[in-house]
């Protein structure tokens, strides 16, 4: 029995949840793409803002998920994740790293890079940790600081 099932998602339109409770470490999904370069994904406007389903596989290589054979795309973000993406070479999977009971939504945290476009990414996932935009949680503390600076200033 598969470990997922497509829902309608409270986080984005559409998500995975369990279908089946799920044990802290096990693998859940495969995530599929087409492999492509780096510079082939800065030059094809495709890539311009959708960020969304690309992993960095190595220095020369990304997954380009954005393919309706791919329904690991369908795992939305949260701030307070219930699984990870790990690789080995060129294929990457979706994990737990909690137990996860039937029917909650699987979700991980994108990674995505504090940068001057963060804004363009904003967070729906009602985590108590959100801090309202998709970024990777090593960077959180800049966007709370923003916003604290933003409060005193008022």
């Amino acid at each position: 029995m598969k470990a997922y099932k497509i829902i309608k998602s409270n986080i984005h339109r559409k998500g995975l949840s369990a279908a089946r409770d799920i044990k802290e470490g096990e693998r859940i999904i495969e995530y599929k793409g087409k492999k492509i370069t780096h510079k082939q994904a800065d030059e094809d406007t495709k890539y311009g803002y959708n960020i969304t389903y690309l992993f960095t596989l190595n220095k020369k290589y990304i997954l380009d998920g954005d393919f309706k054979f791919n329904t690991a795309r369908l795992i939305n973000h949260s701030c307070d994740p219930n699984c990870e993406v790990d690789g080995v070479g060129l294929k990457l999977w979706i994990y737990s790293i909690k137990d996860i009971k039937k029917n909650e939504e699987l979700t991980y945290d994108y990674g995505f890079s504090f940068d001057k476009d963060y804004k363009n990414y904003p967070c729906k996932c009602g985590a108590k940790k959100c801090v309202g935009f998709i970024v990777k949680s090593e960077s959180r503390w800049r966007i709370k600081k923003l916003k604290k600076i933003k409060s005193i200033n008022k």
